[in-house]
């Protein structure tokens, strides 16, 4: 497989001190060589992570600590970001570093009173913890370019004083009243696509840890809370919650459309459908069938190592339920989709979990449905129109609007033109956004969209994130009821 990377670089700092919290890391550490007393800075700093810890564990790692700004601001950008070894999270890793550090401090204190009167006891004081902030500056710095941002913390000596101030906060039972955790509203809710594993600036497995506990909230003490699992999640079922009222918002009707059974396949068959988009068919060998809805998704497995899934919408249900088909588009640096590309074959044998969602779902009882697709985006409403052709329900009119920027990026379009010949209520509007040669509709799908009395459709769309807030707006300026409006983002 090319070289493409299971952590993910991406944004950390969502407020301006961990932006710039850096600043204090450079001035203390390197400014206290020239002026001392800045290192008095750094007893304040030890207080407040203490007392907070005690309420919130290590919240502060995540959201205030200079040092940890410094790792994920200045120099993520330029870190290897690899896999931090284990060894480094071990115990005797963290108690040599906590012990090396308490040693060092402390003997140089002693040092201090042994020899006062040499300087000014403040200036003494001051040089030690500046120093002691350059040396984490320079170690830490120089572990967060060969390996990854947050490598030093995983034995950060404050980081460890961090987690005995919480183990004393939640043997009091204060900490359940004030602290916060990472909690998923279900775990039938969860892709398993490991996006949280390969976000997460301590390299917590979020996903996998979710699963083996009843709590929904991730009980790992070295979680740093910074909210870049909650940011990224595909999903949007993540969240930051106090330990004592965890948010319970999934009602059970919804999740009778996420069946997480485990099915066995077997490649049948993979169709280049243009260049960077295949078509994969799924063979079920246990259980033999599914039964799936137009406009779910499936969850199918990429990598044994990871444990990790990828969500693909159901382009077609064939043989009562027995065949399963995808389509796929290679994306840049994708690792899910490098793996399918480059190691499945046919007749290899692929762990698939779903039938899942409902957001694409169709209510028949409409009287207009409107489909709006974008690029990759159409794969769902394959499965989708050939339903409504030929079980329509109530529906007197359905249409399609499917755009792409050029007219050789279609997928599909056959079979929508010859569903369009071969129903009166269905109508597929192509629409081609660059291309000088297309003669029919041209623009983006809100061009078509605006030309329309949407009053009468309910809406389902699906594609690229700047395409739907695109329409999502168009909507809001026409008035339109957006509770008639269900979305499945691409990508």
């Amino acid at each position: 497989m090319e070289n493409v990377a299971f952590n993910i670089k991406t944004e950390r700092t969502f407020s301006l001190i961990r932006k710039y919290a850096w600043i204090v890391t450079l001035t203390v550490g390197v400014g206290g060589l020239f002026f001392p007393y800045l290192g008095l800075l750094v007893p304040p700093i030890i207080v407040a992570l203490t007392t907070m810890a005690f309420f919130k564990g290590r919240y502060w790692c995540g959201n205030f600590c200079p040092h940890g700004s410094f790792f994920d601001q200045v120099m993520m950008p330029i870190s290897r970001n690899k896999f931090i070894p284990d060894i480094l999270k071990t115990k005797p890793v963290i108690i040599f570093a906590f012990a090396f550090f308490s040693y060092r401090i402390g003997t140089s204190m002693y040092n201090i009173f042994q020899n006062l009167g040499v300087r000014p006891l403040p200036m003494s004081l001051g040089m030690i913890f500046s120093r002691t902030y350059l040396m984490v500056l320079i170690v830490g710095g120089g572990l967060s370019l060969l390996v990854a941002p947050r490598t030093w913390c995983q034995f950060c000596p404050m980081g460890s004083l961090e987690k005995m101030s919480h183990t004393l906060g939640k043997a009091t039972g204060v900490a359940d009243k004030f602290e916060e955790k990472i909690t998923i509203e279900s775990t039938d809710l969860c892709h398993e696509c490991a996006n949280c594993a390969r976000v997460c600036p301590m390299q917590i497995k979020p996903y996998k840890e979710f699963q083996d506990n009843d709590s929904n909230q991730l009980e790992n003490q070295n979680c740093i809370r910074c909210r870049t699992c909650v940011e990224n999640c595909p999903a949007g079922i993540l969240s930051l919650e106090n330990v004592e009222s965890p948010v319970q918002s999934v009602e059970e009707d919804e999740l009778d459309y996420y069946n997480k059974e485990v099915l066995t396949t077997e490649i049948e068959k993979i169709k280049v459908l243009r260049e960077g988009v295949k078509e994969f068919s799924f063979r079920l060998k246990d259980p033999a069938s599914i039964d799936a809805e137009p406009g779910q998704f499936i969850l199918v497995k990429v990598s044994d190592k990871h444990d990790m899934f990828k969500a693909y919408s159901i382009s077609g249900i064939e043989d009562g339920g027995s065949l399963i088909k995808v389509s796929v588009m290679k994306v840049t640096q994708g690792y899910g989709t490098s793996i399918m590309f480059e190691e499945f074959e046919e007749g290899m044998e692929i762990e698939l979990k779903g039938p899942m969602g409902h957001e694409l779902i169709i209510d028949k009882d409409s009287e207009g449905i409107l489909l709006v697709a974008g690029g990759i985006g159409i794969t769902p409403f394959l499965p989708i129109v050939e339903d409504m052709v030929e079980n329509p329900g109530n529906s007197q009119t359905v249409k399609l609007i499917y755009g792409v920027n050029k007219e050789r990026d279609f997928l599909y379009r056959d079979f929508f033109e010859e569903m369009d010949k071969k129903s009166d209520i269905f109508e597929f509007i192509p629409v081609v956004a660059f291309d000088e040669s297309w003669d029919g509709e041209k623009g983006f799908v809100t061009n078509v969209m605006d030309k329309m009395d949407l009053n009468k459709y309910k809406i389902y769309m699906c594609g690229p994130g700047p395409m739907e807030s695109a329409a999502e707006s168009l909507l809001k300026e026409k008035d339109f009821e957006l509770d008639h409006l269900y979305a499945e983002t691409t990508g």
